[in-house]
């Protein structure tokens, strides 16, 4: 630990540095955290307008799953780490501003489109956009926060996700409801065209590496040197795939709960909509955020606590996450889903943030892009798509509870598998964030 990080406010008070305040830094926070709701409004808007869709074009679960899934991660990730590189020596604002206007277009062009292969590409769109949001999102938050904060800042940070899916779930269900889903599209789109401007010409680009005790810089690091750094971390290796198994739950339950209650229980989605937006929304919010912020304060006496507190998070969701699927009543159902909406998101800003400590402040942007890469290859690409090609292998024998039984059967055991990761990352990750690099 660098003699920065013991003095926190030395930093703080640095005169060039433009988040002196209090106040400029929770602006810049709130701002990004905003932004970074737009980005899963616009992802998750798709989920409870599919039914309609699927109906309206004709699709298979197999199609949907691919639209949620592969179609966006592929070029999510792909784009994810130029973009990143570009972060970890450019100006992070405006790309952040550039890709918020490009991913919220693209979602309004969706209320266009004719057919599923126009569709497609718009939802291709919207993933190249989102690409360069939260990797220089994250990058500026850790140089305007200190490092035993990072957490908690990346914690609400990430309540733009439950904060985002609220929203979609909300306006989504009840803008399908009155006026249906091309109506939805443009309606969530054209905001986030507008927040783009106000993000461009009101958000600071503060000083890089100065919480750290290094001095600023332009040359990134190479990518061949981010990855080996990464790679020679076990505590990297096991929070990485402990994430993308999380993430192939929470997406998975994200994108088909919808169609499930719908199907097996015949609600309607602006009833859904408004249930759906406070179990994963509102829940989801004060899990990821309370999750990053004790975190920090158990981390005082043992880091282990980054690891350990979404290892036991995720080992208490499972027995909930069986019932849900296993019971009759709809609204027991949803109740049962109030811990799991809880608790999904626990593992997020303790993962970015540890994954910040065990790396330079130069390779934050990329360390963030390649650890989003295997978080939405096995979670975003792998879940929404692994229940709707199952579903659609169980469809013969079952019908309309193919669904059901798809999740049943294969979320889990994935999210033990998840838990198990986190326990084991904690064998390691006191060394590894001491051996971190300048």
């Amino acid at each position: 630990m660098n003699d920065a990080e013991t003095t926190p406010s030395a930093a703080q008070d640095h005169p060039d540095n433009p988040y002196r305040s209090k106040s400029a830094s929770w602006y810049a926070l709130c701002l990004l955290t905003i932004v970074y709701s737009f980005n899963f409004i616009d992802r998750q808007l798709l989920a409870i307008l599919q039914e309609s869709i699927k109906a309206d074009l004709s699709l298979s679960d197999s199609q949907l799953g691919l639209l949620t899934g592969f179609a966006f991660a592929i070029f999510y990730v792909t784009a994810g780490i130029p973009i990143a590189r570009w972060a970890d020596r450019g100006n992070r604002r405006n790309i952040v501003s550039w890709s918020l206007f490009i991913w919220s277009f693209m979602t309004a062009l969706s209320g266009f489109v004719q057919n599923y292969f126009h569709l497609l590409m718009a939802r291709i769109g919207v993933g190249i956009g989102e690409a360069g949001g939260s990797p220089p999102s994250h990058s500026i938050i850790s140089d305007i926060f200190p490092a035993d904060r990072r957490a908690t800042a990346i914690g609400f940070y990430s309540m733009g996700v439950s904060i985002g899916i609220l929203f979609g779930f909300l306006a989504g269900g009840w803008l399908n409801e009155f006026f249906g889903w091309r109506t939805a599209f443009m309606v969530v789109g054209v905001p986030g065209v507008i927040l783009a401007i106000v993000l461009r010409f009101t958000l600071r680009e503060p000083i890089r590496g100065l919480h750290d005790g290094v001095p600023s810089s332009t040359d990134a690091v190479p990518f061949g040197e981010v990855l080996r750094v990464l790679w020679s971390r076990p505590t990297f290796r096991h929070i990485a795939l402990g994430a993308g198994l999380n993430a192939f739950c929470g997406y998975a339950t994200a994108n088909w709960t919808a169609s499930f209650m719908i199907r097996t229980h015949a609600m309607s989605t602006g009833e859904l909509g408004t249930w759906l937006s406070m179990i994963i929304g509102v829940g989801g919010a004060i899990g990821v955020f309370f999750g990053g912020y004790f975190a920090d304060r158990l981390a005082k006496t043992d880091k282990r606590w980054y690891v350990w507190l979404p290892s036991i998070c995720g080992f208490a969701i499972v027995p909930f996450m069986v019932s849900i699927y296993i019971v009759d009543n709809p609204y027991v159902a949803l109740s049962l889903s109030i811990i799991p909406g809880l608790l999904f998101q626990v593992y997020l800003g303790n993962t970015i943030a540890t994954t910040h400590a065990i790396v330079g402040p130069r390779m934050r942007a990329t360390a963030s892009a390649v650890l989003f890469l295997i978080i939405n290859i096995i979670g975003l690409g792998g879940g929404p798509w692994v229940v709707g090609v199952l579903s659609d292998i169980l469809s013969d024998s079952l019908g309309t509870e193919s669904l059901r039984y798809a999740m049943l059967y294969a979320l889990p055991p994935v999210m033990t598998w998840s838990a198990i990761h986190y326990w084991l990352a904690a064998k390691n990750i006191r060394q590894d964030i001491e051996n971190a690099p300048s």
